[in-house]
Parts: C-alpha cells; sequence; structure tokens
C-alpha cells in the first residue's frame, strides 16, 4: 500500500536528500499512521469490551496513543520541512528529532500506565472470556503492526529518518505486546489459568525498553554526535581527489548536523606553502562546491599551508613523530612548523588525542614536551591538543 502511495503521491521519489521529498515521505507515513492506529484502536477495544480482559483494553489505548505519535511525526516533517529564517537560520530540520523524543516519550508514559494496570489486574483478578471473534481481531492486529513497522523501518533507511525508526521500534513493540496478550487470551480460553495481568507486566517492560531505546536515538543528534564514518570517508575520499593538483592531506574536520539534509562541515586541508596562493585558493573553492553538491552539505575549507622542502623542518618533525609513536602509535600529530627565535626554536603542532584516551591531555602535553626539551636543537614544543571519537 506505502509503495503504491508512494507512487502516486511523491515526486522524484528515489531523491530522498531533497527536504521537500522528506516531507513528503514523513507526511504519507504519519497520514497512514494515524488511520492504522484509529482502526486497530477501534477493534481492540470492542475486543476487550468482550473479553473482559485489562491487557487487550490496554492495547487498544496503546494504538489510540501511537495515532497520537503518527500526527506528532507528520506535524514535526512538515514543520522541519520549513526554510531557514531570520530567527533560525540553518533551518527547522531539528524538529524531526524532537517529535521522534516526543513519539519516545509517549511509549514510555504507555508503558508505565500498563505496568499499572497490570499490577492493578494481579491485586484484583478477574476471568478473561475469549471467544473466535476476539482472537481474529488480535491476529489482525498483530499483522497490520508487523506491516507499519517494516514501512516504517524501510522509509526511515531510505531517508535516514530517527523519528520513523522511533515509530517503527513502536510498531514491533506493539505487535510483541499484542502476541503475548494472544497468548494470554488462548491460555485463558483453554485453562482455568489466569496470567492476564503477569503477561501484562512483561509487555509492559517490553514497552519500556523500546521508549529507553528510541529516546537514545532520538536524543542524541540533538545533543550532537559524530559524524557516521561513511560521511567521514566520502568526505575523505573526494578532497584526496586533487593530490595531484596539491592536497597533502586533511585534519580538523567538524560536522554540524542541523537535521537530515541540512549539514554544515569545515575541515583544514593540507597544501604546499611554496604553491601558487591564487592557484591553491581556486583549488580549494572548486572542493567546496564539489563537497557541497555530491553529499548536499554546505562546506568550509581552511587552507594549511605546510613546509614540504626545507630539511630541517623535515629532520624536526620526523623527531617528534617518533616521540609521538613512543609514546602509543595511535597518536596523531598535524599543522607542524619551526618558529626560530634568539633563544630556542619552537615546534608548534597540534596532538590528536581521543576523547577516552587513557592518559590526560596535559599529561600528554607534558610528556611530549619534556621529549621534546632531550633533543639536539634546543628546541621547545608548542602544543594544542585536538580531540578525536575512537
Amino acid at each position: 500500500m506505502i509503495q503504491i502511495l508512494t507512487r502516486l503521491f511523491i515526486k522524484n521519489a528515489e531523491d530522498t536528500t531533497n527536504p521537500s521529498v522528506r516531507q513528503a515521505y514523513g507526511i504519507l507515513c504519519g497520514g497512514a499512521g494515524i488511520g492504522l492506529n484509529i482502526f486497530l484502536f477501534i477493534i481492540k477495544f470492542i475486543a476487550g469490551q468482550l473479553s473482559g480482559s485489562i491487557a487487550i483494553t490496554a492495547d487498544a489505548f496503546n494504538n489510540l496513543s501511537d495515532a497520537g505519535s503518527s500526527v506528532i511525526t507528520l506535524v514535526g516533517f512538515k514543520m522541519a520541512g520549513q526554510k531557514p529564517d531570520n530567527d533560525h537560520p540553518f533551518g527547522h530540520g531539528r524538529i524531526e528529532y524532537i517529535s521522534g523524543m516526543l513519539v519516545s516519550v509517549i511509549i514510555l508514559l504507555m508503558g508505565a500506565e500498563l505496568l499499572k494496570s497490570s499490577v492493578g489486574k494481579i491485586i484484583h483478578p478477574s476471568p478473561v472470556e475469549a471467544g473466535a471473534l476476539v482472537i481474529a481481531i488480535l491476529l489482525v492486529s498483530v499483522c497490520v503492526k508487523l506491516y507499519m513497522y517494516f514501512y516504517n523501518r524501510g522509509i526511515s533507511r531510505k531517508i535516514d529518518s530517527a523519528a520513523m525508526m522511533a515509530t517503527a521500534k513502536d510498531s514491533i513493540s506493539d505487535s510483541i505486546s499484542t502476541i503475548v496478550v494472544l497468548f494470554t487470551t488462548l491460555l485463558a480460553l483453554g485453562t482455568d489459568v489466569q496470567i492476564d495481568g503477569w503477561c501484562g507486566i512483561l509487555v509492559a517492560g517490553f514497552v519500556l525498553w523500546t521508549g529507553y531505546q528510541a529516546m537514545k536515538d532520538t536524543v542524541s543528534p540533538l545533543l550532537g554526535q559524530p559524524p557516521e564514518p561513511e560521511f567521514v570517508e566520502k568526505i575523505e575520499e573526494i578532497i584526496m581527489l586533487y593530490k595531484e593538483q596539491g592536497v597533502l592531506g586533511l585534519h580538523d574536520l567538524v560536522v554540524h548536523n542541523y537535521g537530515p539534509g541540512r549539514v554544515m562541515l569545515s575541515v583544514h586541508v593540507e597544501v604546499p606553502s611554496t604553491g601558487d596562493i591564487l592557484e591553491l585558493h581556486d583549488m580549494i573553492d572548486l572542493i567546496e562546491h564539489r563537497l557541497a553538491s555530491e553529499l548536499n552539505c554546505s562546506a568550509v575549507i581552511h587552507m594549511d599551508p605546510v613546509c614540504v622542502n626545507d630539511e630541517e623542518t623535515n629532520k624536526a618533525k620526523e623527531k617528534v613523530a617518533g616521540i609521538i609513536k613512543e609514546l602509543d602509535g595511535k597518536l596523531k600529530f598535524h599543522d607542524f612548523r619551526m618558529v626560530h627565535g634568539p633563544t630556542h626554536t619552537n615546534l608548534i603542532f597540534d596532538v590528536v588525542i581521543p576523547y577516552d584516551y587513557g592518559m590526560a591531555d596535559d599529561e600528554v602535553k607534558r610528556y611530549v614536551q619534556e621529549k621534546v626539551k632531550g633533543l639536539d636543537g634546543n628546541y621547545f614544543a608548542v602544543i594544542d591538543v585536538d580531540k578525536e571519537c575512537r
């Protein structure tokens, strides 16, 4: 059904980096979710009243909350698609993450409510009456929720949407919840065993865990997280295509995510200090435009001149490389240069230290500075620390 609606209502559906196409996907899936969840609420509520099962009735209201979640997702995609303005110059893309977080909150609230209702059913048990109609309704519900999970997950991966993935996780938790309720109902039908409340607690625990996972997935991009390794590899690949034109390397890559399709990046690109400044600047402009075109991002490049033909600088750089490798082969350094003075020579460079590194930044700096002082040449190390995620 979703594939048919996609072909009918979404133009250029494969251009998923286009904000308007992403918005259309979000609105389509949100509308479908509202309709399907309201349908499930109605039939499950009827089944709950017919059977007297607290688990089925709670599951019905869970679907009603899912309809509300779909409304949030729909509105979130609609708002996220707005163009940048004076108050929000980087656009409104992060609203999509906020909508996913709200969906997560609703999942957690429903899990807590289901837990409360289930405990009440254990304290005050009542028999569950089940018939063929109730069983059929629950089976239909499982099938519908599995279908919603697969189409939400598929489109989430297609358009890289945390909000839609949260909705997909909600759908799979609902289908498992309903399977547990179905098992409880069938057990009550064939025996006198009443475990309605206990199964409700199991379902509530699963719903709460799903809500926690969905919350984590949507809060991380709001707080700021490292870019995907594949994205970093594409950036490096494009920049290093210009090796013959003068690019020596790159470092200090920073990626700011203001929502899907709204990425800004800055990076330092190393070039030979002896090159023609106008030619090198033209190359840097060309790389910026290529990054923007191929990766759908806004790129700013800082050009770092590197001394490549000075024998004294190269020898000092090799010695520093040996010191850092002796400390830890995984550490890196860049932006190396020498500044001569009347009493000593400064070796200026940045050391890249991971966030989870075992030594404190100051310890690393002191170690390297002491080793540099011991070199022949009256050197002094001026070190800045850069951070890198592993």
